[in-house]
């Protein structure tokens, strides 16, 4: 028969694994936010140094891209380098390094989510939330991904908060950030033969 009292505390083994558990979590959480902040204020420190990638073909949109995503809140336009990549080179192959290049760039927001989740798990809503994350996540940040706005870094920080598998963000992300690019890139290339007889009206 089983003599073991439910109420009593657990062992002093059991206790010191648990408390590590928690040390090596809120380590990680606190790792995770640091290395999203230091990205951000690295961007804005080198963006001008960055924008010469610019000059560098698709390498150049994939840096550019990369780093627009990468900053958490604060503007960088990447659209712009691909609406102007689009105009000069293959609108396709622009969108699909666009659409690579992206993903990574958001990890920030999510690793600053995941970094700071500790802090809102056990807020009210929180359960609430993180169901509809597992239910509709991948559709809710795909189409966030697929159209321009500014509100897709607060996704991907809530995608961290609520502990959405990185997989699937970044699989959602490239999907919707690569379709957002090749119809941005797209137009970008038609642009040239609607502005060319614009411009060139006004050249006479």
């Amino acid at each position: 028969m089983d003599s073991t009292d439910p109420t009593q505390a657990p062992p002093p083994q059991e206790a010191a694994t648990e408390e590590a558990k928690g040390a090596r979590f809120t380590l990680s959480h606190a790792l995770s936010l640091a290395l999203a902040v230091g990205i951000t204020v690295a961007i804005i420190a080198f963006r001008q140094q960055l924008a010469r990638f610019a000059a560098y073909g698709y390498l150049g949109i994939f840096v550019i891209t990369l780093v627009g995503n990468a900053t958490v809140i604060l503007p960088v336009p990447g659209l712009v380098a691909v609406f102007a990549g689009g105009t000069a080179l293959n609108p396709w192959l622009v969108g699909l390094v666009a659409g690579v290049a992206q993903p990574i760039g958001e990890l920030t927001g999510y690793l600053a989510g995941y970094g700071g989740g500790g802090v809102v798990e056990n807020r009210a809503g929180y359960q609430r939330l993180h169901q509809w994350m597992e239910r509709h996540g991948f559709l809710t940040i795909f189409v966030l991904a697929a159209i321009p706005n500014p509100v897709f870094d607060v996704a991907g920080i809530m995608a961290g908060a609520l502990h959405m598998p990185v997989w699937q963000f970044l699989l959602a992300c490239f999907l919707g950030k690569t379709v957002k690019s090749l119809a941005v890139a797209w137009l970008g290339s038609q642009s040239v033969q609607w502005l060319a007889p614009l411009l060139n009206a006004i050249g006479k």
